[in-house]
């Protein structure tokens, strides 16, 4: 057997599943705040992801705020206790939830049992590739955003995570009147993702 073979059904490690996790939370926020128009076109530029032609934020500010929250997300991923992420788009002006992008996260027991193999990196990115191409498809289904808006991420976490020294705790932020779109998921074997995003239905 090559070792292209070894190496292509080796099985994910915690560290390499949170690795996973943590690229796709960078590229699909990216997307979303680029589809929903929070950022102008000009704000991004192009970049060659998951045999994709995603685009990024091109602010270094943003982009470091976004690596600062997901930095810190690993960390949690890591000792079990991430239950899910949250993107959080509202009105400037009223500070109205608009909409609720949620990300949750589900550990994977492995299956001793079980004669499959190992699920591949590019069996995992594939997964994911349907759910960036699905973010972006979304953007045709979701009412339009008319006013200017804004944007928080929410780590939800068991009650035994250490809170960094800057970070606070927050309540609940929930979407009035609203409807849900369920989206795909994908699995690590070591974590699962499911992705759904709740709007505000339009009067």
């Amino acid at each position: 057997m090559s070792s292209q073979t070894l190496s292509s059904t080796k099985a994910i490690s915690l560290a390499g599943s949170a690795d996973i996790l943590v690229d796709y939370f960078f590229y699909a926020i990216n997307s979303i705040l680029y589809q929903r128009e929070i950022y102008p076109e000009a704000a991004f530029k192009k970049n060659m992801k998951y045999e994709l032609s995603v685009l990024v934020a091109a602010d270094e500010d943003l982009t470091n705020y976004l690596k600062t929250i997901l930095e810190q997300l690993k960390v949690w991923l890591m000792m079990g206790v991430v239950q899910k992420l949250v993107l959080v788009i509202k009105s400037v002006k009223t500070g109205e939830v608009l909409e609720s992008w949620q990300f949750n996260v589900k550990a994977e027991k492995p299956d001793l049992s079980s004669s499959k193999e190992t699920k591949s990196l590019a069996a995992i990115q594939a997964e994911i590739r349907n759910v960036i191409r699905q973010i972006v498809a979304t953007n045709t289904i979701l009412p339009i955003l008319d006013s200017t808006c804004t944007f928080e991420l929410l780590i939800y976490a068991d009650k035994n995570a250490d809170i960094p020294d800057g970070w606070a705790e927050t309540g609940p932020h929930f979407v009035a009147n609203s409807a849900e779109l369920k989206l795909r998921s994908f699995s690590t074997s070591v974590h699962r993702v499911e992705n759904l995003v709740s709007y505000k239905l339009t009067s």
